[in-house]
């Protein structure tokens, strides 16, 4: 099946806005999710075909959003801070919720933008990030889980630093956890999402991402993705 209806979870975030970008200049339909009802305007003028307001916290809300679409680009996230100690995280519940939902919808592929500092990629975020956000990983993590565990075709990408630089072009992909460390713009980010969609060699894989400038330390398990981008219109 062609994928040509894209939900942009976390639309109205820097990597969705991202995102966004990066899909205006493609013939694929967006939908945009966003909790906050005042950026539909400006999310329609960075090139969303139409705006969903909801919050994935409420199953209902995920459920509506991946009616009718064919992939999903999930870039939401948990601010640092006070607040990001306790309850629920939309990176967490509210990511297994969508999951869920792309699952019963029969969404065709899922890319998850978590983060280094996950699961077996801990040692890629040094010690005192990793403190400071600890309840946002382990909420990656659990979301990471359970999304390998659905029949969904997935790529989950585990970004290091985020940054607003310019697109280097320049990405170093490792697979296995412990593999890089360092920093990458979140252009690089969301251009590798939207490539997973249509790699075949992405699906059903989880890659740790830095760009070439902003690698940190020594490098391991390091491999060579041929990554298949749409095609400009």
């Amino acid at each position: 099946m062609a994928i040509e209806t894209v939900l942009v979870a976390g639309a109205s975030g820097k990597t969705g806005r991202e995102l966004l970008n990066g899909l205006r200049t493609t013939d694929l339909h967006v939908r945009a999710m966003t909790r906050d009802p005042e950026k539909v305007g400006q999310l329609e003028r960075l090139g969303a075909d139409e705006v969903v307001i909801g919050d994935l916290l409420d199953q209902a809300d995920a459920d509506r959003a991946v009616s009718e679409v064919d992939a999903v680009l999930c870039a939401v996230g948990t601010k640092p801070g006070l607040g990001a100690l306790t309850g629920e995280f939309v990176d967490g519940q509210g990511v297994v919720n969508l999951t869920d939902a792309a699952r019963e919808a029969g969404v065709e592929r899922f890319v998850f933008e978590s983060s280094l500092g996950v699961g077996d990629a801990k040692e890629g975020l040094p010690l005192p990030a990793r403190i400071l956000i600890g309840p946002i990983l382990q909420a990656k993590d659990e979301s990471e889980s359970h999304l390998r565990e659905s029949d969904l075709s997935y790529t989950i990408l585990r970004p290091g630093l985020l940054t607003d630089d310019p697109p280097s072009g320049e990405v170093v992909v490792g697979e296995g956890g412990d593999s890089v460390s360092g920093s990458i713009p979140r252009a690089d980010v969301a251009r590798l999402m939207i490539a997973s969609l249509f790699t075949p060699d992405a699906e059903n894989r989880t890659f740790e991402i830095v760009s070439e400038s902003g690698l940190r330390g020594g490098a391991q398990n390091i491999i060579q993705m041929t990554w298949v981008e749409p095609t400009a219109v």
